[in-house]
């Protein structure tokens, strides 16, 4: 595997495999690698011929009071992970590299942004976007892999590269979660014994508003009530639990179609989140 450090560096590997024909797949991360990762590589390795993956803890995603600088980080453990994965290229920039001077444009998102972590993380996603667009712009792939954990980012960086005509395949991939429901995270190690055993009503909670949907229901209102009656049962601060239409996030009266039922719940050194995207069919009943 080789490890790559600089910009330069990067983009000249890149251009050197697309002159070849070579078929780019691209794993952005922040690293703390776990199998979410991981199964983004295995879909990116039977995709394409070359695999680069990219570890940044990119500073302008997180606010103030935010965890950038106990981020959790391992990259001696990070780059063993990856080279067994089968990472061909470990793409590792400084943040002086990526952002050495006063930037001279703005990336704002303007939509699915006023809701999710977007309504409670202010810039969050202009940090998203703006870092998303320049590890494109270095990395040149053919396909990007993205967790759908955090299906409100999947949602940004489609409409952000369909807005910018970005030469890339958006491929979003399935939530990979514990063997008792947890959506796998880095930050899962912040929990306490405690509350590790109480986030499982995280995936319990959709669980059960899924199976709910399954059998008819469709107001939203009743689909967050079941949520919220089982998060009560947990000692973390509900920051939200939403029901909307998907991808574009908007409000919705009744469920139809494609939609997204999502939680967050603060505990008291982590804030996890959860979601699941499903279908709902309106049943008109007759008289």
């Amino acid at each position: 595997m080789k490890i790559v450090t600089t910009i330069k560096e990067m983009q000249t590997f890149s251009k050197q495999m697309l002159r070849s024909g070579k078929a780019i797949g691209f794993v952005p991360t922040m690293g703390y690698l776990h199998e979410g990762h991981m199964s983004l590589v295995e879909e990116a390795v039977k995709q394409n011929d070359c695999v680069i993956m990219s570890i940044f803890v990119n500073p302008l995603q997180f606010g103030p009071d935010e965890d950038f600088d106990r981020y959790p980080r391992d990259l001696k453990r990070d780059e063993e992970l990856a080279k067994q994965a089968g990472v061909d290229v470990l793409f590792y920039p400084d943040v002086k590299d990526m952002y050495p001077k006063e930037r001279t444009t703005r990336l704002t998102v303007q939509e699915r942004v006023d809701t999710l972590c977007g309504d409670s993380r202010p810039g969050h996603f202009d940090g998203v976007a703006t870092v998303v667009m320049k590890l494109l712009q270095i990395v040149l792939p053919d396909r990007a892999y993205f967790g759908m954990k955090d299906a409100q980012q999947v949602a940004v960086i489609k409409g952000l590269v369909e807005d910018y005509n970005v030469p890339v395949e958006v491929v979003p991939c399935p939530i990979i979660r514990e063997e008792d429901g947890l959506a796998k995270s880095s930050r899962n190690v912040y929990l306490t014994p405690t509350e590790r055993k109480e986030a499982i009503q995280l995936s319990r909670s959709l669980d059960v508003a899924t199976k709910a949907i399954e059998l008819g229901e469709t107001d939203p209102v009743i689909i967050k009530d079941l949520i919220f009656s089982l998060l009560k049962q947990t000692s973390g601060k509900i920051d939200y639990v939403e029901v909307l239409s998907y991808p574009d996030l908007g409000n919705i009266e009744v469920m139809k179609g494609k939609i997204i039922i999502a939680v967050a719940v603060q505990f008291s050194a982590a804030r996890l989140i959860d979601n699941k995207v499903t279908t709902s069919q309106e049943i008109a009943i007759g008289v």
